[in-house]
């Protein structure tokens, strides 16, 4: 509960590590994890042969990993209040590693998708770090820690495709799981010798029907926006899922209303800066995404069909890991913004400069330049969004929510992207051109989906604008002790 006295965390863990140090081993998990995101695209189109399974059926590799990740995020940001937050960031990057090898010996499907699934299980690890560095971290440095931590997942996004790409043309694809697990056993060892554990624990019973309410809630809405278009959006089991969704998830918001100690505290969440934020980090999610779906195929497309660049897969990759150093590297400035104008103020800019990085893209789609450029643009305002974020969310809770709150925002950001998928297959599966025998997406598509993406960061912006201006998101990047914004905002 909100009320919950901060209880401090008994004896363990190293001695108190350089802030630096901490800062930089909790970046390097966030890249680890979200690089296992982006690990299979590269073979998405060879798994039915790898796994002598149907594509439909292999389609699952990912959609398990999005429902575990949907369901752990906010499961492990409460178990981190409660328990000790570096021992769910271990429990995270563990289940990363057991995962990652158990997709490295697969051969068959069940195998890959248990694999993938307990990879999914580690996606609270960025929002478990943040919530570490305002436990840890002098006031003074905090904004620009979290703002750091937070541009580990895209950088980790841009990067990992490439990277990915590189180890797929040249080894053995199961090479790739193996290249996690060794990267997820340095994150855990780096975590174990140098992130101390959290002092701020609520203490009390973890709500075991509220996660079992909540991941039927998610799993059923997340499985009916993901699969939505393969099965059909007006067929029985979609409208099914979707009805079940919005049934379980107004019954369980019923319940957590009404039990002592839940996994979400609603009334915290309903607070106007939390509730609008998390808003906002919808339509941000869904406007950073749109990049990722369009800009590769367009990158790979034949030269022939006259809007496609006939780059390969490696090449689209390079193309934007840019776009995950601009995010690290304006890190620092999205933090000053923060300090000097305040967190809401850097999300509505970050916004504003994804919308412009879109509209230049829908203009400029003819050269491999126009693309790197459009997504460095899109990459900075990205940058700038992510760091705000979870300022505002930290500067709106007490410190014995930090990890439910910011698990929270980053499920809304992920059902953003999930969204800005659904809607792009759709978008691209309708707006079509012939090539020959095939039938390809148009260009007219791409441009649509382009566009909504910049529709999308307005929208973003637009919600932002209602974020109530208090002292206590300021605080919460620097100028008061980690903590004690959230009191204030209560006075």
């Amino acid at each position: 509960m909100s009320d919950a006295l901060d209880r401090p965390a008994p004896p363990g863990g190293p001695a108190p590590a350089h802030p630096t140090a901490v800062v930089a081993v909790l970046a390097f998990g966030g890249i680890v994890v979200s690089l296992m995101q982006t690990l299979v695209i590269p073979i998405v189109g060879q798994l039915p042969q790898y796994l002598n399974a149907s594509a439909s059926d292999t389609a699952w590799a990912i959609t398990a990993t999005l429902l575990a990740a949907a369901v752990a995020t906010p499961v492990m940001g409460r178990l981190g209040d409660m328990y000790g937050k570096r021992r769910m960031l271990l429990l995270s990057m563990a289940m990363l590693v057991i995962g990652s090898v158990v997709a490295g010996l697969s051969d068959s499907l069940v195998p890959m998708i248990v694999g993938r699934a307990l990879q999914g299980l580690s996606s609270g690890v960025i929002p478990l770090g943040i919530s570490i560095l305002r436990d840890e971290l002098p006031a003074e440095r905090l904004g620009s820690a979290t703002a750091m931590i937070s541009a580990s997942l895209g950088v980790g996004g841009a990067l990992g495709l490439p990277a990915a790409a590189l180890i797929a043309d040249n080894f053995d694809w199961h090479t790739l799981f193996w290249t996690s697990a060794a990267l997820g056993v340095v994150a855990l060892v780096l975590v174990l010798v140098t992130v101390p554990e959290s002092r701020v624990r609520t203490g009390g019973r973890f709500d075991l029907p509220g996660a079992a309410g909540m991941a039927a809630g998610l799993v059923s809405l997340l499985l009916a926006i993901s699969k939505g278009a393969d099965w059909g959006w007006t067929s029985g089991t979609t409208l099914g899922l979707f009805a079940a969704a919005v049934v379980i998830l107004l019954v369980w918001g019923f319940y957590e209303l009404r039990v002592d100690q839940p996994l979400v505290d609603l009334r915290t969440t309903a607070r106007p800066q939390v509730l609008i934020t998390n808003l906002a980090s919808v339509a941000i999610g869904f406007g950073m995404f749109s990049m990722s779906l369009v800009i590769p195929q367009l990158l790979q497309l034949p030269e022939e069909t006259g809007y496609g660049l006939g780059q390969s897969l490696l090449a689209a990759g390079l193309v934007m890991a840019p776009s995950g150093l601009v995010m690290m590297a304006l890190a620092p400035v999205s933090a000053l913004l923060s300090r000097a104008k305040g967190p809401k103020i850097t999300l509505m800019t970050g916004a504003l400069i994804v919308a412009a990085g879109y509209g230049l893209n829908v203009l400029l789609m003819d050269e491999v330049w126009h693309f790197v450029l459009a997504s460095c643009v899109i990459g900075a305002g990205i940058g700038f969004t992510y760091g705000a974020m979870p300022a505002l969310i930290m500067g709106a809770v007490p410190a014995s929510e930090t990890g439910a709150a910011n698990s929270l925002n980053t499920l809304m950001r992920s059902i953003g992207t999930s969204v800005a998928s659904a809607v792009a297959g759709v978008v691209l599966a309708q707006m079509t051109t012939s090539f020959g025998p095939y039938t390809l997406p148009g260009e007219g598509g791409f441009r649509t989906v382009l566009a909504l993406g910049a529709g999308a960061a307005l929208l973003g912006f637009a919600i932002a604008a209602f974020i109530p201006r208090r002292r206590a998101a300021t605080a919460a990047v620097g100028g008061t002790v980690p903590g004690k914004a959230a009191e204030a905002s209560r006075a």
